[in-house]
């Protein structure tokens, strides 16, 4: 039992036993799927929980002598619970912007639901004058055509362009389209690589239908915080940098920093080898060590070629 089981149970406990007074503390048990040990254990948070303040009229109360003689519940002091619940202006405003990121993303294909939630939150916040939501999701043909292609459960191809500027034409099964960080994401069944892949929307082009049948392939991976921690392809990277090169730990996902006068070491995965030649490149001479060695082969790599083009030049 976590504790985020117990916080969503608490949250249901509270209008029950004010629908329910003097309740039976085993039938309660019972309705909550939990031992009459657990919901004791529950109603000792509840004596501890109420308004800020946490003076004793703050608190919500239990007859804790009912309770310990007779095994009834009666709780008092608990009737703020009972308004309604309104949204703060930070979270009415986190939710407007999400909401018109959604409709950025969807384009045409959002209906009328997005759009007249939009309309309610506007007109019950006050927040007309939102800046706008820009949303890296590519032209709304591309979007459609995808989406058309998760509905109808077939394979597509297109002409993507990675991080490295790497032209390629993968043939795919869509399966979800969603917004991450600001840039708009298309989840994808790849049959050449055997497994699930993430392309970003804005480097799309051209996509094609091709009829054939994806079949059923169940679901994508969790695209949320942590999805590059399960990655089967992401690659542990130590990067030792100067530091005045540190800046780089404010602006990607890294998973441990060590600082010294010298030296910043930084911990991070790698999932895209293109991604990672990009950033030692403009790291420059910032970068003093990486390991695995054989990770900035193609960076030095590039930075040969580009000076054997600029002597030739």
């Amino acid at each position: 039992m976590t504790s985020a089981d117990q916080v969503a149970r608490l949250l249901a406990l509270v209008p029950y036993l004010q629908l329910h007074p003097d309740a039976d503390l085993e039938t309660t048990a019972g309705t909550f799927g939990v031992s009459t040990k657990q919901l004791l254990a529950d109603l000792d948070v509840l004596w501890y929980c109420g308004l800020p303040g946490g003076l004793p009229g703050d608190l919500i109360e239990i007859d804790m002598d009912a309770l310990n003689a007779n095994g009834r519940i009666r709780l008092s002091n608990a009737d703020y619970l009972s308004r309604p619940m309104r949204f703060t202006p930070d979270e009415a405003l986190s939710l407007l912007v999400a909401l018109r990121a959604v409709r950025e993303l969807a384009g045409s294909r959002a209906g009328d639901g997005v759009e007249s939630a939009l309309a309610k939150l506007e007109a019950a916040s006050g927040a007309t004058a939102l800046p706008r939501v820009a949303v890296a999701g590519g032209p709304d043909s591309v979007r459609d055509e995808l989406a058309a292609a998760i509905e109808a459960g077939e394979f597509v191809e297109f002409d993507y362009t990675d991080s490295g500027l790497e032209p390629s034409v993968p043939q795919v099964a869509p399966a979800r389209l969603l917004v991450r960080d600001g840039y708009g994401y298309l989840q994808a069944w790849s049959p050449e690589r055997g497994g699930w892949r993430t392309y970003r929307l804005d480097r799309i082009n051209a996509v094609r239908a091709t009829g054939i049948a994806a079949g059923e392939l169940g679901e994508p991976p969790e695209f949320g915080p942590g999805w590059l921690e399960s990655s089967a392809q992401a690659m542990p990277v130590q990067l030792g940098l100067a530091p005045e090169a540190a800046w780089i730990t404010e602006y990607i996902p890294v998973v441990d920093v060590r600082r010294s006068a010298e030296l910043v070491e930084v911990d991070l995965l790698v999932a895209d080898p293109a991604w990672l030649r990009a950033l030692i490149l403009r790291l420059g001479s910032g970068l003093r060590d990486i390991v695995p060695d054989e990770a900035a082969a193609s960076a030095r790599k590039a930075a040969a070629d580009a000076l054997a083009a600029y002597g030739a030049g």
